[in-house]
């Protein structure tokens, strides 16, 4: 039997365990099942950590959003991936899961009341989920904002139209008003409600959005204008007070397949699969390029990635950085630029990261500290990830974590690299430990599928520790990120539900 019908055979027998396993779970009754493999390995390697912050800048408040850390995928406007709140230390690390069969809430916000607000994918579409955020517990019914659709057939797994990503909004008399991108070319504005959501109103842009066109993401600007993007480079800007919609259409073959950034100066960032652009709201609210700036995207689409270009969603830092990755032959480089000023859009320096065709990211850069002009950032190598069978049966995908710095005199370096195996987490760092969080698979033998949530000295790069949570497809995050709670508990989304993490 060839290795790719027994990887086959495999992910479809996990499927069959996992199934029926959720009837009736789909509440977070239940933990995620598990394997009879599951004790095959140790439950935790490695010593608890001391707590140890990083100087850095601060990262600013977008007075239209829920407070940073809470807010959405990319923790805040300036998509830093970075929490001034303390994750855990591994210190008797205290674990638990819930399954919501299979369905993974990739995107998760933390209303004023600390309960979770997922935005979850499955098989039929997307739905927004109100959790516990200590039990996992659902608090009310789902609210389904998206219906995948069945012509022409979508890969559930690659599909990010209308449900990957969302914002969780404040202002005076708003609070905790999430904005959700749909399949059929809207825009929701969703209250969440103690046991349960409210559709407060409805934006359709299928006027200004073509049928074979989909919406991404969205995000307000500082001035309360809510941006969304398509998949075919449409950037639109809705009129908070009207409702009047305003659209910006970029160069023809560039496709957008990441999230946004936005700055108190009233710019939008966004990476299209060509260029890194700023845009912002002229005085008739319609959106205009402010400037580009072109990258190497290299000679084709790597395994690991969700087209050719870049990965990463823009990450801001302090007043004048935006930093992101390219997609370059042989070696994928950390890039810096200037995004102001008159040296706006210019590349101010970048470095090659791991190994020679070997490389690409589909997961965002997150914001490592520095202090007297310098800045750091933490990249992750996705190379390899083709899908779930690349993580079966032992198999894992190239791996590699590092971080790069850009120095006060615009020069930059990789600090360390750590050769663990991430292979499609959002990486999180805690600003206030010095600590960065990864969800890791070594590669293994053929009955070890072991996945491990790790915590990676920031300072060093050194592994700290590494804390099993199961073995199987169904502990498969999927290019879902960890989020770090307000109270300092961790959680990772999975394929079929969500992991917590706290010290207890």
């Amino acid at each position: 039997m060839n290795r790719v019908r027994l990887i086959a055979i495999t992910v479809i027998a996990a499927l069959a365990v996992l199934v029926p396993a959720q009837i009736g779970a789909a509440d977070g009754l239940l933990p995620i099942p598990s394997l009879p493999t599951d004790f095959l390995t140790e439950s935790f390697t490695g010593t608890a950590a001391t707590a140890n912050p990083l100087p850095h800048d601060p990262i600013p408040q977008n007075p239209y959003l829920s407070p940073n850390g809470t807010n959405s995928m990319h923790n805040d406007a300036y998509g830093s991936n970075a929490y001034e709140v303390s994750g855990p230390l591994g210190v008797h690390l205290s674990v638990r899961s819930a399954s919501y069969g299979v369905s993974e809430c990739a995107t998760m916000a933390f209303d004023s009341r600390g309960n979770i607000v997922g935005l979850c994918g499955g098989l039929p579409g997307f739905a927004l989920r109100l959790i516990d955020p200590t039990t996992l517990r659902t608090l009310g019914p789902d609210l389904t904002t998206s219906n995948r659709s069945l012509y022409p057939l979508t890969n559930p797994f690659t599909d990010i139209c209308g449900g990957t990503y969302f914002s969780l909004n404040s202002s005076p008399g708003q609070d905790d008003i999430a904005y959700v991108v749909t399949s059929a070319r809207q825009v929701l504005k969703v209250r969440v409600d103690p046991n349960g959501f409210t559709t407060l109103g409805t934006y359709d842009v299928s006027g200004v959005v073509a049928s074979d066109d989909c919406l991404v993401a969205t995000l307000p600007d500082w001035s309360g204008r809510t941006f969304f993007v398509t998949q075919n480079g449409v950037v639109g800007a809705i009129d908070p007070t009207t409702g009047a919609v305003r659209t910006l259409q970029l160069p023809a073959g560039e496709g957008i397949y990441n999230s946004i950034s936005g700055d108190q100066t009233g710019a939008i960032y966004l990476v299209t699969d060509h260029k890194l652009y700023a845009v912002a709201a002229d005085a008739s609210g319609t959106p205009v390029i402010r400037w580009s700036a072109a990258y190497d995207r290299g000679s084709v689409q790597k395994p690991g990635q969700l087209s050719q270009g870049s990965g990463t969603t823009p990450t801001l830092i302090g007043q004048h950085i935006v930093a992101i990755t390219d997609n370059a032959d042989p070696r994928m480089h950390v890039q810096f630029y200037q995004r102001d000023g008159a040296d706006a859009g210019k590349l101010l320096c970048q470095a090659p990261v791991f190994g020679d065709g070997a490389s690409d990211t589909e997961n965002s850069l997150a914001y490592a500290g520095g202090s007297g002009g310098s800045a750091s950032v933490i990249v992750e190598n996705n190379y390899g990830y083709a899908g779930v069978q690349s993580t079966e049966l032992g198999a894992t995908t190239t791996g590699g974590v590092a971080k790069v710095t850009l120095n006060a005199d615009h020069t930059c370096q990789v600090d360390w690299t750590n050769p663990i195996v991430s292979p499609t987490t959002v990486p999180k760092l805690s600003l206030a430990n010095g600590l960065l969080y990864l969800y890791a698979k070594p590669k293994s033998w053929l009955l070890d599928d072991s996945w491990y949530f790790s915590a990676v000295d920031i300072r060093t790069g050194k592994t700290k520790w590494m804390q099993r949570t199961g073995n199987g497809i169904q502990w498969n995050n999927h290019y879902a990120s960890i989020y770090l709670g307000p109270d300092g508990a961790a959680y990772m989304p999975t394929l079929a539900g969500l992991i917590r993490f706290k010290d207890s």
